[in-house]
């Protein structure tokens, strides 16, 4: 889903898009779809998880809470209405986790329990779940949520009519594909593969084994919704109404979203504090300052001028460890010269990857706070490799850069300027001012820095398929498993508007990988599958990885339970003052 703030400044990503290092993705839909892939399947992994799921701007503090123990968090202008399925960047993704409860939800280190849900039941070979909800949940309008505010918001943002950027997370269901002709759909069809029993039970029919949906379904886009959404989708996404641990207030845009305590709340999160209030800014330097004097609570970043110092500065308070969100860069694989299915295309993709020093951004731009990417996953990541086939276009060679730049000269003459897109109010700015001037010294080409005034636009822009050269991506999980990482974002079926391949790169063989991952009779030879999909990848470079992002970032020194979660973000419902 894809994020909002992560790394050296916004990316984007993820599960969703990060202002500071992850991606967001939204598309408007064709009247031709690819064929879905499904996620990792094997039933045993399946039952395993189901009984472990069963069993369980400005800177100003004042608001019209004043008085209260209301938290102020940094943030970005969501790209879109806070609508769960139409969000997969982090600007909307921070509140919208809290506005909504799902049938699952993770603690801080990515375990899932159950949460709306009771149980969640595979058959035996994990292609069908029955779900039994709990009862007495209610949205903050008090009407209750029944097992048709999933199947209706789920098959609301799976139909193509509604253009929906999280639609391709539906795909495992079956009836998706009769949903993507918009010419035949009026965008109030079902998914024929959900049926509802009664009010708290109903039964998901998938189009084949799919072992991560237990899973899956914590992540935002399935979130239940009230009849009002349909009423007037737009009106909602400006006044959301949900059912998680906090309840919206009000959207000042470019400014604020202020969220306040759901006292009816009965889930897994509760929170501790009486509110939370994203401050949106475009500088974030201008947000460190507001944490040193204390008129912001928590940023889930540093500004890079402050990497080297955030650790022993004691006018804040500072978090970093080891992190789940990938740092990259997309070139569109059509792009002249660099396309993924050409050798020339993938010759300079290689020889691009290869002139660029990842251990000298880590140390000297990012001081420490990340680490050279080997792979498209984490190092957090189920599966994850530091030694897949083809690893080594991920390390420094300047030598062998030069060498496979002329062979793609060779080929078809390159004498254009390579430009690099990225929201410059992130602070990405110091990264690819220094990936840029790798490839001028060591390539000897033409290459330059396009930043993109703030994050909304750049994602637009990204969204619009505006890009004519390389623009910042990244990715910050939607659930802990390979598969978020690699479907999400490289399979044919979340191209073209989709989902979150935003460079719409396409391969058939990496594809086939996936449905055969996803068919796999356990997780450790789905994992292994994985693999040998990432060994394309490692080829192709669709995109090119960086580096792992930290999850760090600081609090005012007022701030209790300060904690960061398995997604590089800020536990907000555990903080008070």
């Amino acid at each position: 889903m894809g994020i909002g703030t992560v790394g050296a400044g916004p990316f984007l990503y993820g599960g969703r898009s990060s202002v500071n290092g992850c991606p967001s993705r939204r598309r408007e839909r064709g009247n031709n779809i690819m064929t879905t892939r499904k996620i990792l399947a094997a039933a045993a992994a399946v039952c395993a998880v189901a009984v472990a799921l069963s069993g369980c701007g400005s800177s100003s503090n004042t608001s019209s809470n004043s008085g209260k123990d209301i938290i102020t968090a940094y943030a970005s202008e969501p790209q879109n209405p806070l609508v769960p399925g139409n969000t997969n960047e982090t600007g909307g993704g921070k509140p919208g986790d809290l506005l909504f409860a799902r049938l699952v939800s993770f603690d801080a280190k990515g375990n899932a329990s159950n949460e709306v849900a009771e149980s969640i039941t595979p058959n035996a070979d994990a292609s069908q779940y029955t779900i039994k909800l709990k009862s007495g949940w209610k949205f903050t309008d008090g009407t209750a949520v029944t097992a048709e505010s999933f199947t209706k918001s789920w098959s609301y943002t799976a139909n193509a009519k509604n253009a929906q950027i999280t639609s391709s997370f539906f795909s495992t269901i079956k009836g998706y594909d009769a949903l993507q002709d918009t010419k035949k759909l009026k965008g109030t069809e079902q998914l024929s593969g959900l049926k509802v029993v009664d009010d708290l039970d109903f039964v998901v029919t998938l189009s084949q084994p799919d072992a991560t949906f237990p899973i899956k379904v914590g992540y935002l886009a399935f979130a239940p919704l009230p009849e009002s959404f349909y009423k007037d989708p737009k009106a909602f996404g400006e006044k959301p109404v949900g059912n998680g641990p906090y309840k919206f207030e009000s959207w000042s845009h470019n400014n604020e979203i202020k969220l306040v305590k759901n006292s009816d709340y009965k889930g897994n999160t509760p929170a501790k504090n009486d509110g939370v209030t994203f401050k949106i800014y475009t500088n974030d330097q201008a947000a460190y300052a507001d944490i040193q004097a204390g008129n912001l609570d928590v940023m889930e970043t540093v500004p890079a001028s402050a990497t080297k110092t955030f650790q022993t500065d004691s006018s804040v308070q500072a978090y970093n460890k080891p992190g789940s969100v990938i740092q990259t860069f997309t070139i569109p694989s059509s792009l002249e010269h660099f396309k993924t299915d050409t050798k020339e295309g993938q010759l300079r993709r290689q020889a691009i990857s290869m002139a660029i020093d990842r251990k000298a951004i880590t140390s000297k731009v990012l001081n420490g706070i990340g680490t050279p990417a080997v792979d498209f996953t984490s190092p957090l990541t189920p599966g994850y490799s530091d030694s897949l086939k083809g690893v080594d276009n991920l390390k420094h060679n300047a030598a062998k850069a030069k060498k496979l730049w002329a062979e793609a000269d060779a080929i078809s003459k390159y004498d254009g300027t390579l430009t690099f897109s990225y929201n410059a109010d992130g602070g990405a700015k110091p990264v690819y001012d220094a990936v840029v001037n790798q490839l001028k010294n060591t390539l000897g080409i033409k290459a330059a820095t396009n930043p993109i005034p703030t994050f909304q636009e750049f994602r637009d822009d990204i969204t619009s398929r505006k890009m004519t050269g390389a623009f910042r991506t990244g990715w910050q999980p939607d659930y802990p498993s390979p598969e978020n990482y690699l479907f999400q974002i490289f399979d044919s079926a979340a191209a073209d508007g989709n989902g979150a391949n935003d460079g719409d790169y396409k391969n058939s063989a990496f594809d086939a990988l996936l449905d055969k991952a996803y068919a796999a009779t356990s997780t450790d030879s789905a994992n292994k599958i994985y693999q040998q999909a990432q060994e394309i990848l490692l080829n192709d470079l669709p995109a090119i990885p960086l580096y792992y992002s930290n999850a760090y970032g600081v609090a005012a020194t007022d701030v209790k339970g300060f904690e960061m979660n398995w997604q590089n973000l800020p536990v907000y419902e555990d903080m008070t003052k």
